[in-house]
């Protein structure tokens, strides 16, 4: 059930009417049911995943409060992690996995004349969210930082939360399992800031990356037959549409949420004014970020470390955090090459602080060298890209390899090659690029929920109806593309 169907607007009405009506002791039941149908629309049978994962972290989180020795803790916390990672890897790794192996081993010529063997099933809709929810639980009942949680239902809530169970944002129970005990009123200026987050979030999935994912798919998924310009713009509009894609779903989850009451973790800041690759992660799928700096960088020791241990525990976070948006070797490079650069980025500034000590601050802060620190982090960010949305990794060193090579003899088979798609198409890509720049640049000082609902009567209303009226024929007569990080 996608957010930008009709089934889900039903859906949605229905579920919000009957929350507001029943009486606050028996809301979670109706909110866990919704979200296992929910679920269940993608797979029926992989709910069972989750309900056993769900008894599984529950129960371990009520015996490792319950121990009397840190050992018999200890030992509940790696059952957990055990029965849930081992999960993850087993559905979505196995693959890979048994795939690179063998491929490894005929390098050797080893298991010759065998073929690896494969899984033929479906990955099941967001384990590698609702799997980080339950690892980071476990972990923080361990560390003492939160009490388990004694109701089940609730518990089993925490884990398939609806608005977020499939893409997130990733929460922690320490945040989001006290909200459902909470008796929330329906709240009007609450529902209609939210409705209009959830408005902006389908422009900028259904409108706008949907639009871009015409271009983007045509070069990529065919890049043998370009070169030059094509594979440079289609590598510009990927890097939107995966933001427009993601951080619009964010603000759809978040949005239907708060309808209800509930509060979401902010998931993107406007990461492409990231005016470092370190600012870039502290705006970039937050709550991702956030969960691989707490649960795998400091683990390994963080920063509080010699100085090539926290360029080590850097680069693994980052390959593991590549790992974990895909099981291709293309994501693992793509991890790779972020972890190099916050590698380099900071050998670079503590070369440059060293050599002017006195006038370093006064530098950092001029907006010409923000302006400049911006450019390059988005360019950085873009490259990597390439390696993320390839479908080969020889497919993303060939687009990497051709980007530049241009041929300017004939001038109408240029702008014939550029235009690799019909010229409407384009010309409304770029005029929805130009739109999301204007709102992004706007959404420095408002955001543009706020922005609309202080307007004119008039005004606000036509900008609903605008916006309406471009996610229905976008919906209706656009190339419907499923979200990308449904995939992980």
């Amino acid at each position: 059930m996608l957010f930008n169907s009709l089934s889900f607007a039903l859906f949605f009405i229905l579920l919000t009417g009957l929350h507001f009506s029943l009486p606050h002791r028996f809301r979670w039941i109706l909110i866990l049911a919704a979200s296992y149908y929910f679920y269940m629309c993608w797979n029926v049978g992989y709910i069972l995943l989750i309900a056993t994962s769900t008894l599984i972290t529950w129960y371990a989180g009520l015996k490792i409060e319950g121990a009397l020795s840190n050992k018999r803790k200890k030992h509940f916390l790696i059952a957990s992690l055990v029965a849930n990672l081992g999960a993850l890897l087993f559905f979505k790794y196995f693959n890979f996995f048994t795939t690179s192996l063998f491929q490894i081993s005929a390098k050797f010529n080893l298991f010759t004349g065998y073929e690896a063997p494969l899984l033929h099933i479906m990955l099941p809709v967001g384990i590698s969210f609702y799997t980080f929810q339950t690892v980071s639980y476990t972990i923080d009942i361990y560390q003492g930082k939160i009490e388990p949680e004694k109701h089940l239902g609730i518990f089993a809530l925490y884990v398939a939360f609806w608005p977020r169970i499939v893409a997130g944002p990733i929460e922690r129970a320490g945040k989001l399992i006290p909200q459902f005990r909470k008796v929330i009123s329906f709240d009007y200026s609450n529902t209609t800031d939210a409705l209009r987050l959830v408005l902006w979030g389908m422009i900028k999935k259904v409108v706008i990356a949907d639009q871009l994912a015409v271009y983007v798919n045509q070069v990529f998924d065919n890049c043998g037959d370009y070169t030059g310009f094509p594979l440079i713009i289609a590598s510009i509009f990927f890097t939107i549409q995966i933001y427009c894609d993601f951080s619009g779903y964010s603000d759809m989850a978040i949005g239907t949420a708060k309808v209800m009451g509930y509060e979401l973790t902010e998931n993107f800041r406007h990461p492409y004014f990231a005016a470092s690759l370190r600012e870039f992660w502290q705006r970039w799928h937050i709550s991702l970020s956030t969960w691989f700096r707490d649960y795998v960088y400091i683990p390994l020791g963080g920063k509080r470390v010699v100085k090539w241990r926290f360029y080590y525990n850097l680069f693994i976070t980052f390959l593991v955090s590549g790992l974990w948006h895909g099981a291709n070797w293309t994501f693992v490079i793509w991890g790779g090459l972020h972890g190099l650069y916050l590698i380099i980025e900071n050998i670079v500034e503590e070369f440059f602080s060293n050599i002017f000590k006195t006038t370093w601050n006064s530098i950092e802060n001029t907006t010409f060298y923000k302006a400049i620190r911006v450019a390059i982090t988005l360019f950085l960010v873009n490259y990597a890209w390439i390696f993320f949305r390839a479908n080969t990794v020889s497919d993303a060193f060939s687009i990497t390899g051709k980007m530049f090579i241009f041929d300017f003899k004939n001038s109408s088979s240029l702008i014939e090659n550029i235009v690799v798609v019909e010229p409407s198409s384009f010309i409304l890509s770029l005029a929805l690029i130009l739109f999301l720049i204007v709102v992004e640049f706007k959404e420095q000082t408002i955001k543009i929920e706020n922005y609309v609902g202080n307007l004119p009567f008039v005004a606000r209303w036509s900008i609903y109806t605008l916006g309406l009226w471009a996610v229905i024929i976008s919906t209706v007569f656009g190339v419907k593309q499923e979200f990308i990080y449904f995939q992980f």
